[in-house]
Order: C-alpha cells, then sequence, then structure tokens
C-alpha cells in the first residue's frame, strides 16, 4: 500500500508473494488493529491482511508469508533489507548516546 514502510522498501505500492499458510487474519478485527496503531499495509487479492506494521516503530512490520524463503545472499528480500538497516541505525544510535 503506499505511503507505508513496506512500499518503501519494496520501492513499489504493489508486490507479489508467495502465501501457503491455512491462519490469517480475521478481518473483523482490522478496524480495533488500526485503532490501536497497526497500519495494514499489505493485503492478500481478496483483501486479506498479508502485511501490518507500526508507523513510529524503528523497524516493527509483521508478515503472514515468509521473506526468508525467496531470499539469497545475492538477491536478499527488501524486508530484510530493511530489517538489517534498522537494526545497524539502532545500534549506531545507541552508540553516540554513549559517547555523550
Amino acid at each position: 500500500m503506499p505511503r507505508t514502510r513496506a512500499a518503501r522498501l519494496y520501492g513499489s505500492a504493489y508486490a507479489t508473494e508467495g502465501y501457503y499458510c491455512n491462519y490469517g487474519v480475521n478481518p473483523d478485527y482490522r478496524l480495533r488493529f488500526e485503532a490501536c496503531g497497526l497500519r495494514v499495509s499489505g493485503v492478500g487479492d481478496e483483501g486479506e491482511i498479508r502485511i501490518v506494521e507500526i508507523p513510529e516503530h524503528p523497524f516493527f512490520v509483521a508478515t503472514l508469508f515468509l521473506p526468508q524463503a525467496r531470499s539469497t545472499p545475492a538477491s536478499p528480500h527488501p524486508l530484510l533489507v530493511g530489517y538489517a538497516a534498522a537494526v545497524v541505525a539502532c545500534r549506531d544510535a545507541r552508540a553516540r548516546l554513549s559517547v555523550t
């Protein structure tokens, strides 16, 4: 979905991921999730929730698919690259705080 962390990491508002699970998020709870700060940032073909994130968090992106399943050392998945970058940024911020 546009203007989300997932869209920034994918470089697009649209992406296709394999989903091979029998479980999902009950759509009856979507409004409650959003009211509590979760942003639905990815949906399936029929609107099923596939990615949620917390915009104010340094990196809270939860998926109902496995990004690591199509990630390789030569071509890492965009969400995993984003997670690694967030870890480095957090480490660097903590290092700056401990120096002062």
